[in-house]
């Protein structure tokens, strides 16, 4: 069990090496779960000792964790070269290759609330690309419910609430 757990921290490693943007523990699971490498279980206690031993970083809000590979992740994935088969690597590449755009719209599109002091809400709403913010806006909502509505419309109409104030504001 501790080799093929070493197999599964590895290919995650490998995942976040390829990619230049963070990936979300759904697209991370989804990929070795729709290969049937392992269970859910599985990849979660690989991920989970991953950040325990500080090779990858996490960033999180409400509804999502963003998990990047840090500089002792990328070494520790160089000493290995050989322990990930040539057949999951093109996985991998194959499942980015088929994705990435997908993959990329997932995690840049971000939505997340916090309490204010005045027992209201405040959202935070962002389009990144890169790391660099394209948008960053702040709305205040009056009640939870409101401000995950916010979250969960954001995700969805994005795009159309980004042209519409460039629109906007460039006329």
């Amino acid at each position: 069990m501790a080799e093929a757990l070493t197999q599964y921290k590895l290919i995650v490693l490998y995942m976040l090496d390829h990619v230049d943007f963070p990936l979300t523990n759904t697209q991370i699971s989804n990929f070795v779960l729709e290969k049937e490498y392992t269970t859910y279980f599985t990849i979660q206690q690989a991920i989970s000792e991953l950040i325990s031993a500080e090779l990858i970083r996490t960033e999180s809000t409400h509804n999502n964790t963003h998990y990047y590979i840090t500089p002792a992740g990328r070494e520790t994935l160089s000493y290995f070269p050989d322990k990930i088969s040539s057949a999951i690597k093109d996985d991998v590449l194959s499942y980015f290759a088929e994705n990435k755009m997908e993959l990329k719209q997932e995690i840049s599109v971000i939505a997340d609330y916090y309490k204010t002091t005045g027992q209201e809400f405040a959202v935070r709403c962002q389009i990144k690309e890169k790391e660099r913010s394209l948008i960053d806006l702040t709305i205040a909502a009056k009640s939870r419910e409101q401000a995950e509505a916010i979250c969960a419309n954001w995700q969805k109409q994005d795009e159309e609430v980004y042209g519409y104030l460039m629109d906007l504001l460039l006329q």
